[in-house]
């Protein structure tokens, strides 16, 4: 089942001597439960591109369907609770309440969109990202890994068609890093949850299903895992 699909989509910025090409002539699209990085160098339109998919930014030229369902054909207000209810994020920095323990924050986005959380399905989640004895504890008792732990159960709680990472791991150490990866993998598996992940660490990216690489604002599919580690070796961030 086709969850994502990107068609012809173009993002500049500026116009005569200033004018910037961040994204040119994009299209792919994702399946059901596929999990997908894209790597390239800073200012390639990696963020851009997430950024257009996730309806936090207007593509200049395009479509981007999510479901069936094309996104900017929307009126604006119908696009933000399409975006609530159908877009997970996950962010480098991990955007916590501060004020919310562990569980509220995972529920968070329910509470916006005004439907009650499914205790089974908290639980649930709480579980699976190692969480149940951290249910009530604030964000900073927390170390950076549980925090990221935190932001991923947000964004699987209203069981989104897409979740979107945007370099997950960028503030976490090697092991914390691992274990993001091994729980966005196992959301994956578990949830049968299409993800698409930006990171600049190309060791993380092979363990995906299929690996973009942004050059320039031109997307490439290089495909699956093993067959992509020489291509991205050595070219990070």
């Amino acid at each position: 089942m086709e969850i994502l699909k990107v068609q012809n989509l173009y993002k500049t910025y500026g116009t005569g001597d200033t004018k910037v090409d961040a994204l040119r002539n994009v299209s792919f699209s994702l399946e059901k439960g596929e999990f997908c990085a894209v790597v390239g160098e800073s200012g390639s339109g990696k963020s851009t591109l997430l950024n257009c998919i996730g309806a936090l930014d207007s593509p200049s030229a395009g479509q981007i369907t999510i479901a069936g369902q094309d996104l900017f054909k929307m009126k604006e207000e119908e696009r933000t609770i399409f975006r609530r209810r159908n877009i997970g994020f996950v962010f480098q920095s991990f955007h916590l309440i501060a004020e919310l323990n562990v569980e509220q924050n995972i529920c968070f986005p329910l509470l916006l969109d005004y439907q009650k959380p499914d205790t089974n399905a908290v639980s649930e989640i709480l579980d699976v990202l190692g969480l149940r004895e951290r249910r009530h504890h604030l964000p900073n008792q927390l170390s950076g890994g549980q925090q990221q732990r935190v932001a991923l159960g947000r964004a699987l709680i209203t069981r989104p068609k897409l979740i979107l990472a945007d370099e997950p791991t960028g503030n976490l150490d090697s092991k914390n890093s691992q274990d993001v990866l091994e729980l966005l993998i196992k959301a994956s598996r578990h949830y049968q949850q299409t993800i698409l992940m930006i990171t600049h660490n190309n060791g993380l990216a092979t363990s995906a299903d299929r690996i973009f690489r942004v050059n320039d604002g031109i997307v490439t599919d290089l495909g699956g895992k093993f067959e992509s580690i020489s291509l991205c070796a050595g070219k990070g961030e």
